[in-house]
């Protein structure tokens, strides 16, 4: 499907890419991994066909800088900054799906499921928006479309745990017929989300390896906390995933999406001073 051969990027002088060479197949979900600098970005930048470099990058035959209209039909892509449009919401939404022949109120029925009712800001520009209805909106207008790529850069990453979790019901639905690449500098923030890393460093594939394919995207765990004592700081985190206590703050329980586990056990190792017990059941 994708093919990147012998890719290099250099930036005044500076090489940001050194020969990279990858090929991506359908229904690989990707973690591109790397600290800053690594050259995540300026990968995407090449398969969105955004900037000149040495080597060749493939999709489905065509470059994507050669041939960008074809190309950019079949790909959807989630930034980690978003861009400053100035054009309304309904604007951007029907333009977004009449670029790859997509049917608009799907992206409104994506938008509903994380939260945001986009029919309630068409008129606004998109450049007024929250950066969290900003967030919402470009997934929303990735997966409504119907791509073959689809690039997300820490796209669920200031998502709130209901939405996260619809966001991966969404995902797992595309994760046969879509290749999915997702970038993050923590490994740990997608592990569950994907079945191949692909890590980065200094313009460098220093690891391609698949890994374990076994988190159901649209799982849920059924969850129960125990502490030592009652801690304000540790109720006001626990609430914004929706928990809610039974005895004074002592036990606390609620839901996590499977793919979020390993974040949720990172949230709650910063009280292991003050933890009783953790039973993470996953719902039959």
């Amino acid at each position: 499907m994708i093919n990147i051969n012998n890719v290099s990027k250099t930036f005044r002088r500076t090489t940001v890419l050194d020969g990279i060479n990858l090929i991506i197949n359908k229904g690989d979900r990707i973690a591109l991994v790397g600290s800053n600098g690594s050259g995540k970005t300026t990968l995407i930048r090449c398969l969105l066909g955004e900037y000149i470099h040495d080597g060749e990058v493939l999709m489905n035959g065509l470059q994507p800088r050669q041939h960008r209209e074809a190309v950019l039909k079949r790909v959807s892509f989630v930034p980690q900054l978003p861009p400053p449009l100035r054009m309304p919401v309904s604007q951007l939404i029907r333009f977004s799906a009449e670029v790859c022949d997509s049917d608009p109120e799907k992206i409104y029925a994506v938008s509903e499921s994380l939260g945001l009712d986009a029919r309630q800001f068409k008129s606004q520009p998109f450049v007024k928006l929250s950066g969290g209805q900003k967030q919402k909106l470009l997934i929303s207008i990735a997966l409504g479309r119907d791509s073959e790529l689809l690039i997300m850069d820490e796209p669920a990453a200031n998502l709130d745990p209901e939405a996260r979790h619809n966001f991966f019901s969404l995902l797992a639905k595309k994760q046969k017929d879509t290749a999915m690449i997702i970038s993050s500098h923590r490994l740990d923030e997608v592990a569950a989300l994907v079945n191949r890393v692909v890590e980065l460093d200094q313009g460098n594939v220093v690891l391609d390896d698949k890994v374990a394919d076994q988190v159901d995207m649209d799982s849920i765990l059924d969850c129960e906390v125990k502490l030592v004592r009652a801690e304000v700081a540790f109720a006001n985190t626990i609430k914004e995933w929706g928990f809610v206590s039974e005895n004074k703050g002592i036990t606390w329980k609620g839901e996590v999406a499977g793919p979020d586990r390993l974040r949720f056990l990172g949230v709650l190792s910063r009280y292991a001073g003050i933890l009783n017990g953790i039973n993470m059941q996953e719902r039959s």
